[in-house]
């Protein structure tokens, strides 16, 4: 049965409910709040969520729970706040009353100089203190990796952060004090219809459940499809790209569940970094840096693993992981699905196997096998909030006696897509686990792989980079124990 249809966008915008019947396929949260709402308090500083001067809070419901993330606003579609809240820095202390305990710590500590990107840094901190009232100095930095600053330093902003519980009580926030009223609010928002808004400036559509968005795109397959937006985003803010109509899906809960149990760990496509972590990282620990280097806060929260495949970059961070812990995505198309190993999915620069109204429902992790060594690499020019020029992914299962059973080594930025490398790991299978068959498999990279020279690195670096890093793992690896986990898989997580 076809969703009842709305012809409008709602949501909660600081004490406020908005409805919007006129919203654009472009139009930017950071440009209807500063344009549109005179909310200028939240800065347009790079468009393209890496500086953080725009970093609002959007609560939003996943099975009745409220959460509050903080997000890139200029990269952040109007469209997509459908039945959330947000909160911008103007909602923390009226004017005239007092500072929020947020705004007081950095006042006191002399957490902010020309001022420009404080809004952001005080929204980003305010978003962990929700999460976390006494966090680490690790916890702070974390939370802070998608927010840059030039001229005061980090140091005063830190210690603000750890000053935040001895100027205020969480409890007391209004956020957590009138988190049922908002829940209830946000509860009454979520109608379960389609949501279509037309105008000049294009469609917007955003489907009333999965099997809604199915039908939709197997019936409009030339429609941009927008998760989280930290790809598209820039394709507006940066190349003035027209991505109408447009088909938002980062609302659909059965998009974005998690699931472990005996076929190991399953994402939904819509299921983002910040909340794929726990469960990734549970099972295998060996990804966990990787995936706190994905971005920034912000870009993790909106960013989902779907998306990260669906893109077929081949820089992107999470397919050479995939690839080399064997992941296998589902694909649907109306009510067909198929499934395929993840390696399989990308054929050519800019070309995957996906037929036209088909998309990534979910991507499958096995489980581990106990003697499966496990190490993944990226190589950038800054340690967070980066693209990889070099990211590099390797599995190698040694048996009792020391030989070399299985090996998976995948690379992205070495080729035109995220790619194996199978000479190299044929120069690994039945050989022992010594340096010897290692420095073979760096060799033979350079049969597996062309890599292309551009602005991030050269080509014989990524070459040499990569030879080094089968090296490395070698090193790191040999006579150290493989990581046991529990091979108990619990029903979910």
């Amino acid at each position: 049965m076809a969703a009842a249809i709305r012809n409008s966008v709602r949501f909660l915008l600081n004490h406020a409910p908005v409805t919007l019947a006129d919203v654009r396929p472009a139009d930017t949260l950071l440009d209807f709040l500063r344009l549109s709402r005179r909310l200028t308090g939240t800065k347009e500083g790079c468009a393209e969520g890496d500086c953080g001067a725009c970093t609002v809070l959007v609560g939003r419901l996943l099975d009745g729970r409220l959460k509050y993330e903080s997000v890139n606003a200029c990269i952040r579609f109007v469209a997509s706040l459908d039945g959330c809240h947000v909160v911008t820095v103007e909602a923390l202390s009226a004017p005239g009353g007092p500072l929020h305990p947020v705004q007081q710590a950095m006042v006191d500590h002399h957490g902010s100089q020309c001022g420009f990107c404080t809004p952001g840094f005080v929204m980003s901190l305010y978003g962990l203190w929700m999460e976390k009232p006494k966090p680490s100095v690790a916890e702070i930095e974390k939370a802070l990796q998608g927010n840059l600053c030039r001229c005061t330093g980090y140091a005063a902003i830190i210690r603000a952060a750890e000053a935040i519980s001895s100027i205020g009580e969480r409890d007391r926030d209004p956020l957590v004090a009138e988190r049922a009223a908002i829940t209830e609010k946000l509860s009454a928002l979520k109608d379960g219809c389609r949501v279509v808004v037309e105008g000049d400036g294009g469609r917007v559509v955003l489907p009333g459940s999965l099997d809604d968005f199915a039908a939709l795109y197997a019936a409009e397959p030339k429609a941009t499809i927008v998760a989280g937006s930290t790809d598209v985003g820039l394709w507006v803010t940066k190349f003035m790209r027209d991505i109408s109509p447009v088909v938002h899906i980062g609302h659909l809960d059965e998009l974005r569940r998690i699931t472990v149990d005996e076929r190991g760990v399953t994402l939904g496509a819509g299921v983002s970094y910040t909340e794929a972590l726990p469960a990734v990282t549970r099972h295998f620990p060996e990804l966990t840096e990787l995936w706190n280097r994905i971005g920034g806060e912000q870009v993790r929260n909106m960013g989902t693993v779907g998306g990260n495949i669906a893109n077929g970059s081949p820089i992107g961070d999470t397919p050479p992981a995939l690839i080399a812990l064997s992941a296998t995505l589902t694909l649907r198309r109306g009510d067909e699905r198929r499934t395929l190993p993840l390696e399989s999915f990308f054929i050519e620069y800019g070309r995957q196997d996906r037929r036209p109204g088909e998309f990534v429902e979910a991507v499958t992790i096995p489980p581990r096998h106990p003697a499966d060594r496990i190490a993944v690499y990226k190589i950038s020019k800054r340690l967070e909030e980066d693209i990889s020029a070099v990211c590099g992914a390797l599995r190698v299962r040694v048996d009792s006696a020391g030989v070399i059973e299985e090996a998976v080594i995948a690379f992205g930025g070495m080729a035109g897509t995220p790619k194996r490398a199978s000479h190299a790991e044929d120069a690994l299978v039945g050989k022992r686990f010594e340096a010897q068959s290692f420095e073979a498999a760096a060799q033979a990279l350079a049969e597996d792989y062309t890599p292309l020279t551009d602005w991030r690195a050269s080509a014989q670096y990524r070459l040499m980079v990569a030879q080094n890093l089968v090296r490395r793992f070698h090193l790191e690896q040999d006579g150290a124990e493989p990581v046991r986990l529990d091979r108990t898989i619990p029903a979910a997580v």
